[in-house]
C-alpha cells in the first residue's frame, strides 16, 4: 500500500477533516506508541499503521479495504 492510498482509505472511512486530526493526534500501540502520521514518518508500512487505525477505531472488517473505485473508460 502507498502513503496517498493510506489516506484514501483514512479521507473515506472518517471525512477528511477528522482524518487529519486522527492521524495527528490518536496514539497507536500496534506501532510503537506513535501517532499514524509519526509512524508513516519512522517507515512503518502504511498498511500496518492503516489496520492499526481499524482495529483502535473499530472500523468493521467489510470497510477495512475501502469503498469501489469506479474504473474510468
Amino acid at each position: 500500500m502507498r502513503v496517498s492510498e493510506f489516506w484514501r482509505l483514512m479521507d473515506d472511512e472518517f471525512t477528511p477533516g477528522y482524518s487529519r486530526v486522527l492521524a495527528r493526534e490518536l496514539v497507536l500501540a500496534g506501532v510503537g506508541g506513535n501517532t499514524a502520521e509519526e509512524a508513516l514518518r519512522a517507515g512503518f508500512d502504511p498498511r500496518e499503521v492503516w489496520l492499526e487505525v481499524c482495529e483502535v477505531q473499530d472500523v468493521p472488517a467489510s470497510r477495512r479495504l475501502g469503498r469501489d473505485i469506479p474504473v474510468k473508460k
